[in-house]
C-alpha cells in the first residue's frame, strides 16, 4: 500500500484560507451589528411617547372626545381623523391640546407685561376681537372680612375667565398669586400650588403644578371645560384652594377664594379678576363636631375593644357641600403606633352612623402606656384626604378623653360609651 503524502505547500495554504474567511466573517459581523444599532436608534427617536403628564383630575375626562387616539399622544396633526364626534353637552372635559409632551402649558401672550397691568382697573385688549374687562366685584374691598382676617395677609390670587361660544367651553386661566405667607419656617418660603373646583359639582376638580420656593408663583395655566352651556354659567361658582406642598406630611393649606359666577358677564370676552386670599374655615362652624366612642378593656385576654358608633355636627370640609367622613383609628404604645384600622366612608352627611368594631391586642400589661387616636377625615378621590377633627384617648389625655380612659381601666370587661368633642387635626 502506497503511503499518502502531503506537500508542505498545501499545509501552508490552509491557515491563509482560514484567515481570509475569518476576516470576511469579522467584517460581516461588525457591519451587521452597526446596522442593527442604527435601526434601533432611528426607531427610538421616532417613537411616540407612551403617555403625557397631566394634572391630577377627579371625575373629568383627560382628553376631549373630539381628539383621535394619535392626537392624544402628541402625534402629528396630519394624522388626526377628519370626522370628529361631537362632544356631549352633559360632560366636562379638559382641553390639553396646548400642552407640550411634559404636560406643561406653553407661555401665552395673554399675560400682562408688567405687574401694573394686572392691578389696573381699566379694561384692556389682549388681542384683536378679545375684550378683557375687570369684574366690578373685584373692585370691591373685602369689607366682609373681619379685623382679624385683615391683619393676617394671605396674598392675592389673579385669574381670568372666558367663555368660548364656538366650542361651548368655559375657560379658566390661573395666572399668578402674590404675597403668599411662608409656610416653611426654616427656608421662610413656600412650595405653592392651587386646586380649583367647579361648584356645585364637587367631583370636578383640577390643580396646577407645584412651584418650588416662591411666595409669588406665576402659574399661567389654562383649564378648558367643554359641555358647559353659557346659560349654566350663572349657576356655577369657582372654589380655589391655595396650598403649599410638603413632602413629609400633609400639605399646608394657605387659604381659599370663592367666586360665585352669578352676575358675571362673559359675553364681551375675557375678564381679568383678582381676589384676596382668605383663611380657610372662616365659613365653617366653630366646632369640629362630636364622636361617640365605646371602649372595653379585657384584662384576661389583654385586648382593647373599640367601637366607633356615631359622629354628629361635622363641619363642611369646603364650601362645596357636605363631607364624606370616615374614621381612622390608631393604637399607640409609648408614643409609637403599633396598629391602625379605619371605618367605611359615609357619603355626604354631617351626622354619620358607623357602628364598626375593632379589637386591638395590647402588647403590655395594663393601659398606662397605651393611647388611641381617632382621626375623622373627609374622603376625596384623587387627592389627599383632609382631616376634619381629631380625638385622643389615653392616660395623659385631657378632658373627656382622660376621664373615659380612667373609667375603662377602673371597670374592665365593661363596655363604656361617651361623646367626645373633636379638636383641630
Amino acid at each position: 500500500m502506497a503511503p499518502i503524502t502531503t506537500s508542505r505547500e498545501e499545509f501552508d495554504e490552509i491557515p491563509t484560507v482560514v484567515g481570509i474567511f475569518s476576516a470576511f466573517g469579522l467584517v460581516f459581523t461588525v457591519s451587521l451589528f452597526a446596522w442593527i444599532c442604527c435601526q434601533r436608534k432611528s426607531s427610538k427617536s421616532n417613537k411616540t411617547p407612551p403617555y403625557k403628564f397631566v394634572h391630577v383630575l377627579k371625575g373629568v375626562d383627560i382628553y376631549p372626545e373630539n381628539l383621535s387616539s394619535k392626537k392624544k399622544f402628541g402625534a402629528d396633526d396630519k394624522n388626526e381623523v377628519k370626522n370628529k364626534p361631537a362632544v356631549p353637552k352633559n360632560s366636562l372635559h379638559l382641553d390639553l391640546e396646548k400642552r407640550d409632551l411634559n404636560g406643561n402649558f406653553p407661555k401665552t401672550n395673554l399675560k400682562a407685561s408688567s405687574p401694573s397691568d394686572l392691578e389696573s382697573v381699566t379694561p384692556k385688549l389682549f388681542s384683536e376681537g378679545e375684550k378683557e374687562a375687570v369684574s366690578p366685584d373685584s373692585l370691591k374691598s373685602s369689607a366682609s372680612l373681619t379685623s382679624e382676617e385683615k391683619q393676617e395677609k394671605l396674598g392675592t390670587l389673579f385669574f381670568s375667565l372666558e367663555y368660548n361660544f364656538e366650542k361651548k367651553a368655559f375657560v379658566v386661566n390661573i395666572k399668578e398669586a402674590r404675597g403668599l405667607p411662608a409656610m416653611d419656617e426654616q427656608s421662610m418660603t413656600s412650595d405653592p400650588y392651587i386646586k380649583m373646583t367647579i361648584l356645585p359639582e364637587k367631583k370636578h376638580k383640577v390643580k396646577t403644578r407645584v412651584l418650588r420656593k416662591t411666595l409669588d408663583p406665576a402659574f399661567d395655566e389654562t383649564f378648558t371645560f367643554y359641555g358647559i352651556l353659557y346659560t349654566q354659567i350663572q349657576e356655577l361658582a369657582l372654589h380655589f384652594t391655595i396650598l403649599s406642598f410638603d413632602r413629609f406630611s400633609r400639605d399646608d393649606i394657605i387659604g381659599e377664594v370663592l367666586i360665585p359666577l352669578a352676575g358675571i358677564e362673559l359675553s364681551d370676552g375675557k375678564m381679568l379678576m383678582n381676589r384676596e386670599i382668605i383663611k380657610r374655615n372662616v365659613r365653617k362652624s366653630s366646632g369640629r363636631g362630636e364622636l361617640l366612642i365605646s371602649l372595653c378593656y379585657q384584662s384576661t385576654t389583654n385586648t382593647l375593644t373599640v367601637v366607633v358608633l356615631k359622629a354628629r355636627h361635622l363641619p363642611k370640609s369646603d364650601v362645596s357641600g357636605l363631607s364624606d367622613p370616615y374614621v381612622k383609628v390608631n393604637l399607640y404604645h409609648a408614643k409609637k403606633r403599633i396598629s391602625k384600622k379605619k371605618t367605611h366612608v359615609k357619603k355626604c352627611t354631617p351626622n354619620a352612623v358607623f357602628n364598626e368594631l375593632f379589637v386591638f391586642d395590647i402588647p403590655c400589661e395594663g393601659l398606662e402606656e397605651i393611647s388611641v387616636e381617632f382621626l375623622v377625615l373627609d374622603s376625596e378621590r384623587g387627592s389627599r384626604n383632609e382631616v376634619i377633627g381629631r380625638l385622643v384617648l389615653g392616660a395623659t389625655a385631657e378632658g373627656t378623653g382622660g376621664e373615659h380612659w380612667k373609667e375603662i381601666c377602673d371597670y374592665p370587661r365593661r363596655q363604656i360609651a361617651k361623646w367626645h368633642m373633636l379638636c383641630d387635626g
